[in-house]
């Protein structure tokens, strides 16, 4: 019952960690689609007057922009994935062949650490008779075992992210009226970079006014050299 509670705690554990990895992907993909979508639009509106060209090209870079953004994503996580797998088979081989080899490891972890060779090997026993391979694994090589989100979910998460991170833009350009666009656009896209950016400091648990402040002076910058870039062609 009780290595039954364990596992039933460490599956819970990684189901969170990959929860919040997606999340942490959305974030940062609502993020990207922002900026891009903004900096297209202000390079095209520096340079052109007609509104049909200025929201094609900030709609195409929308969807170029989410598309992108789930693919890198589905990739990065695919490679983390087998990374992992090919991590875990080749410990698992040598757990088979060598019945110290855990103790070994995991002893001269804790050791490097400070910890004395008595508590460690009671710490090894611990945790091999808990989870082996877990403890292993991390203790070589820092990985968690579980913590990546499936690469599709990583994909759709950052698709529908980025996508509605670059509505925020566009959707001011397109409904504001003309004399108030730009000034609208601008302001979208602060309220929306301040909103990644907090949501980005409260999962890292990090300083919320440095992350907004950091995140709405990147925003502004990607907005000026855009603009200027536009007005330059």
């Amino acid at each position: 019952m009780f290595n039954l509670a364990i596992k039933n705690k460490n599956k819970n554990q990684q189901s969170l960690e990959q929860k919040m990895n997606s999340v942490r992907a959305g974030v940062l993909g609502s993020n990207d689609g922002i900026l891009t979508v903004v900096g297209v639009l202000f390079s095209t509106a520096a340079a052109t007057t007609d509104n049909f060209i200025i929201l094609i090209a900030g709609f195409a870079d929308l969807l170029a922009c989410a598309f992108s953004m789930a693919a890198g994503e589905y990739a990065s996580v695919s490679a983390q994935r087998e990374t992992e797998r090919a991590v875990v088979g080749s410990e698992q081989k040598r757990i088979n062949t060598d019945k110290n080899y855990s103790r070994r490891i995991i002893i001269a972890g804790y050791v490097k650490r400070g910890v004395s060779q008595i508590t460690a090997a009671k710490i090894a026993n611990e945790l091999i008779a808990k989870h082996e391979i877990v403890s292993v694994v991390y203790e070589k090589y820092t990985l968690k075992i579980g913590e990546y989100v499936n690469p599709w979910d990583a994909a759709i998460s950052s698709l529908f992210s980025a996508g509605l991170g670059g509505i925020f833009p566009l959707a001011a350009m397109f409904f504001l009226p003309a004399g108030a666009k730009f000034v609208g656009t601008i302001l979208a896209t602060t309220l929306a970079v301040a909103i990644t950016g907090s949501l980005s400091a409260i999962l890292g648990k990090s300083d919320l006014r440095a992350a907004v402040v950091r995140n709405v002076v990147i925003g502004l910058i990607t907005v000026a050299i855009h603009y200027y870039v536009g007005k330059l062609f």
